[in-house]
């Protein structure tokens, strides 16, 4: 029983044996070249405590600022807000500084963002506007110590 090959059938052999062997060397450089990746490699961002992101702040000189409640129908007269970083405003549960009470501000109002350059307030396309100091908000705008934000019925002043 001898068993006849065509050159065609040879050919397409070899194909297929090519094929399988490119697929096996193309799988072997993907997973060489993903293996250091999910066992400890370095990240570019970190998770500190909060504690520690405290004394960062303090070496780097970037001293944590705060607003203080002049009147709002959600937030108790006299209350200090202390803003380390980024704080968005509104009625919503998600919201760092929360007013509820409050119905004439948007379930995501505004951000007052704690940067290195200094406090800033954004409008985040709410109904009613923020206001600082009586102006209309329309980009993002750097506080000075003693601006007044006006967020629907609240206000809040700036302090260094």
């Amino acid at each position: 029983m001898s068993v006849a090959v065509t050159a065609d059938e040879a050919l397409l052999g070899l194909k297929v044996a090519f094929l399988v062997l490119l697929y096996l060397f193309v799988w072997l450089v993907v997973r060489s070249a993903t293996r250091g990746l999910s066992a400890g490699a370095p990240q570019e961002s970190i998770i500190v405590p909060a504690a520690e992101a405290a004394a960062l702040r303090a070496a780097h000189g970037i001293a944590p600022r705060r607003v203080v409640v002049l009147a709002s129908p959600a937030l108790e007269a006299g209350t200090a807000i202390e803003l380390t970083n980024s704080a968005r405003v509104g009625r919503g549960a998600e919201n760092a500084i929360r007013l509820d009470a409050d119905t004439t501000v948007s379930s995501r109002h505004a951000t007052i963002d704690s940067r290195p350059d200094g406090l800033w307030v954004e409008d985040e396309g709410s109904t009613n506007g923020t206001f600082v100091n009586g102006a209309r908000v329309t980009s993002a705008r750097l506080l000075q110590a003693g601006d007044v934000i006006r967020i629907g019925h609240t206000d809040l002043r700036v302090e260094a």
